[in-house]
């Protein structure tokens, strides 16, 4: 007796419910993911082959721009207004409470103690179009930046502080120079440089020493 042959049907997968679950996922992180925001100072950092990543929290940073100005400025973190209300208080400066909470929204800091007052009168919008002449820095009986420092460090008293300096590319050296004296003055011996990460050269020292690093591990 001959076998009967059933007809052969194609296999018929309902891709709804996973189209829907994609779309749900890529909804979520489009919500969720917070974007970079745009920096408030625009510096072309030097490039380096280190990959060690900055720290982002608890960040005291000092940016350099082309010119050598010199601007100051705390990560959303750190205590802001105890750093403020340190430097109002060591250099008697006679801010109010509502100029130092507005100082303290200001994305960064770049002019002398003298025009504080004025700067506070700015919201974070202003700042985009306004031009600054950064802390003084080069005199040295009145490096400011010392003071800023010294603010900071009072302020991080018992907590952990990281110091970096943001040097744009083009920067000169009396500037940097001037900023380490900063630290020096208030006993900062280290501080993170933030560089443009690169790939090592092929065939350079530190390339073979990282291939003789891989070879012994494997």
């Amino acid at each position: 007796m001959p076998r009967v042959k059933l007809p052969r049907k194609s296999t018929s997968i309902d891709m709804t419910a996973m189209c829907d679950v994609a779309f749900l996922l890529l909804s979520f992180f489009i919500l969720t993911t917070k974007f970079k925001p745009s920096e408030a100072l625009a510096v072309v950092t030097p490039s380096s082959v280190s990959s060690k990543v900055a720290e982002s929290k608890d960040v005291v940073l000092i940016t350099i721009d082309k010119e050598g100005k010199v601007y100051f400025s705390l990560s959303d973190d750190a205590p802001k207004k105890e750093v403020l209300e340190a430097v109002n208080t060591n250099r008697n400066l006679g801010l109010s409470s509502a100029e130092i909470a507005s100082l303290a929204k200001a994305p960064f800091i770049g002019v002398p103690f003298s025009q504080l007052k004025s700067l506070a009168s700015k919201t974070p919008e202003d700042y985009k179009g306004m031009k600054f002449p950064g802390i003084p820095v080069l005199d040295s009986a009145n490096n400011e930046l010392i003071t800023w420092v010294g603010g900071a460090v009072s302020a991080f008293q018992g907590q952990k502080m990281s110091l970096q300096v943001k040097g744009d590319n083009d920067a000169k050296y009396p500037a940097f120079d001037a900023v380490i004296k900063a630290f020096k003055k208030n006993d900062q011996m280290k501080f993170q440089m933030v560089t443009n990460a690169e790939g090592v050269p092929e065939g350079s020292e530190l390339y073979k020493k990282n291939m003789a690093g891989k070879t012994a591990e494997e």
